[in-house]
């Protein structure tokens, strides 16, 4: 994955490093240089800022000093709180800080080969769909001979000043890491897939069965290797970090960085007793403040947990940020979780393995309907079809699906002003098994995501086999940009954008025939077939005009419930579509009865009956059962 890393700006890192050690030069990035543009978007300085190297602000600087730790940073003068507490999440994770601060031992200041520094260092960082090299030099603003942004507890520890500042440069200056979203930098830091969790919309804290539930799915993100982080929404301005009388922050992003199951009690009692509690730790970015609730640093509840239980915890007595809180207390006072789970899509893996389809598109304007590919939502009826349209398969009888759609992010610069998310979000329709072009009216809508001014929309739904497209809008018709669409499934789902709107024209048309109508049929209901001591493994067969459409296997019911639809592009409207039911056998599957539909102007919407036939007999039967068949539409091309 990461020999595939492109470099940023077409910087590439040895290159101009072995450039500057052959001129004895100390790097000075001309694409971040160390100026004002490089500080705000808009507005003016306060204090006067200087620009140092770390040699000229303390003595013997280091990348990182006694190994890396959450503990290190402390946010500065830039509101980004979500920016740091997700480097206190990566900071927990060697693997991935590793992959995000790549040779990091090459990178290390190094006192017995000063020849070998030249003041530059690079970073690794997943955007919009590829992994980036950004290169930096190391001049850090100062005041007062003080790193004004993050920095570390340890005055010559530079690591997390040098990550913020090559981030920083991502965003087009640091004044754009103010109020971000903690759920971007999460993804940027992993390449996984960011997951919002509205705890106050979920009722998770009087819901106990459900707080279970989600325990146990942030259990199993934290210990696959996934980034979670915790928040209290801030309703007013006035609400932005304001202290709550039990020490947490509101509109501020804590790091979670370490969940478990604290086993209760003393000695053999509390083995044998086994009795846990859902624990949760936390940090908040500011290195500091700290809830004072149950089970904070010097609450009594700790003298229920064994001294030797609360080494391994590590629990210390100390204003440091760091805390531990029962997971019921998380969800009464938080108000949103972020899990970023890493999707592991190896074969190798002893865990579940996905299957990823990785699609680019694009919302673009154009003065044609038919090529306009920025519709809005489905508030706006008129233009909605006109968005890009990806279709995609679910073929287990149910299947686990998520979907995320990221939009390609915005620059903040002095001349162009702070880059705005457009507001997005996607809906899944369900639809006939057999359509291969764009849809062009409302079918049963699966799931829908939330709209939202993010960088990311994320989704995760169970649905039935079938075939399904999804339709990623902005909010607002006309809004242009472009999106990654990443789709998750079990098992492969062939997911692929529809670019047509009806079957092509080819020079074989004028001797073939071209379609003249479209038709959907929708088969719908329960069948009920004779008796039998297992029943049936029926399914239905939709036939016209030499394509077919055949539902799931309906194993060993007399009862089936059948959802299929089919439509189909006519060449001879008058000839009849036909609808069948078969009994899946093991040397020879059996004929149970058929309809045909001619589906003129006069019967649609008719509900047509098809007769089932007695297994004891060759001919149909009015015995039990039948299935309802209707024609959903029959009309010229594009209609549907």
């Amino acid at each position: 994955m990461f020999s595939c890393v492109k470099p940023y700006e077409n910087q590439n890192y040895s290159a101009l490093k072995r450039a500057c050690l052959r001129r004895k030069v100390l790097f000075e990035d001309p694409n971040f240089p160390a100026t004002d543009d490089s500080l705000y978007y808009k507005g003016s300085p306060g204090p006067t800022v200087r620009w140092k190297r770390p040699k000229d602000i303390c003595e013997d600087p280091r990348l990182f000093v006694d190994g890396i730790s959450s503990h290190d940073l402390h946010q500065g003068q830039v509101g980004n709180c979500w920016f740091v507490a997700a480097c206190s999440s990566l900071a927990s994770r060697e693997s991935l800080w590793q992959k995000v601060i790549p040779d990091w031992k090459e990178q290390e200041w190094d006192p017995e080969k000063p020849n070998a520094y030249a003041g530059i260092f690079h970073f690794h960082f997943w955007r919009f769909g590829e992994w980036v090299d950004v290169v930096i030099d190391d001049r850090l603003p100062t005041v007062n001979n003080q790193l004004i942004y993050c920095h570390s507890s340890s005055r010559n520890e530079f690591w997390c000043a040098l990550v913020e500042k090559a981030y920083a440069k991502l965003a087009g200056c640091y004044q754009a890491l103010d109020g971000g979203n903690t759920a971007d930098a999460l993804v940027d830091f992993t390449g996984g897939v960011s997951e919002p969790i509205d705890l106050t919309e979920g009722d998770f804290a009087n819901d106990e069965a459900k707080r279970n539930q989600l325990f146990e799915r942030v259990l199993k993100v934290h210990s696959r290797g996934g980034l979670i982080s915790a928040s209290i929404k801030a309703v007013t301005a006035a609400d932005m970090e304001a202290r709550l009388a039990c020490g947490l922050v509101k509109g501020h992003a804590y790091a979670i960085t370490d969940v478990r199951k604290v086993r209760l009690g003393h000695g053999l009692l509390a083995f044998f007793k086994s009795e846990k509690l859902d624990m949760i730790r936390l940090r908040n970015p500011w290195g500091e403040r700290e809830w004072n609730g149950p089970w904070s640093d010097t609450s009594e509840e700790w003298q229920k947990v064994s001294k030797s239980e609360r080494e391994k915890l590590g629990v210390t007595v100390q204003d440091d940020g760091e805390f531990w809180m029962t997971f019921e207390d998380l969800c009464r006072y938080f108000t949103d979780i972020i899990k970023c789970r890493l999707i592991n899509t190896s074969y190798l893996s002893i865990h579940k393995t996905w299957e990823e389809a990785r699609l680019r598109g694009a919302w673009t304007r154009h003065e044609d309907p038919l090529q306009n590919r920025s519709g809005g939502c489905i508030n706006h009826k008129d233009s909605f079809f006109q968005n890009p349209q990806y279709i995609f398969d679910v073929k287990k009888p149910e299947d686990e699906v998520l979907i995320s759609i990221q939009q390609r992010p915005k620059q903040s610069t002095r001349r162009d002003g702070k880059g705005e998310n457009l507001a997005i979000g996607f809906d899944i329709y369900k639809v006939e098994e057999n359509r291969q072009y764009r849809m062009h009216s409302l079918q049963h809508r699966a799931a829908s995501s939330i709209y939202i001014n993010s960088r990311s929309v994320f989704l995760r739904t169970e649905q039935p086999e079938g075939r399904y497209v999804i339709i990623p809008t902005t909010f607002e018709p006309g809004h242009t940009g472009e999106f990654l669409l990443r789709v998750f499934t079990d098992v492969p789902s062939n997911c692929r954008e529809l670019r047509l709107d009806e079957p092509p024209r080819t020079c074989w048309s004028s001797l073939c025939g071209y379609p003249q109508q479209v038709t959907q049929v929708h088969v719908l209901g329960a069948a009920g077939l004779k008796d039998s001591p297992t029943g049936a493994n029926s399914y239905v067969i939709i036939k016209c005009e030499g394509d077919k459409v055949r539902s799931a296997v309906q194993k060993g019911t007399s009862t089936p419930e059948y959802d299929v639809k089919g439509v189909f592009y006519r060449k001879k409207p008058s000839q009849p579509i036909t609808v069948q039911i078969w009994n899946h056998r093991v040397l020879k599957d059996e004929f149970l009865g058929q309809v045909h539909l001619k589906a003129n102007a006069d019967d649609l919407q008719a509900l047509h009956t098809l007769h089932l036939r007695d297994r004891n007999s060759r001919q149909p039967s009015d015995l039990p059962g039948t299935v309802a068949v209707r024609v959903l539409s029959s009309a010229s091309l594009t209609a549907v």
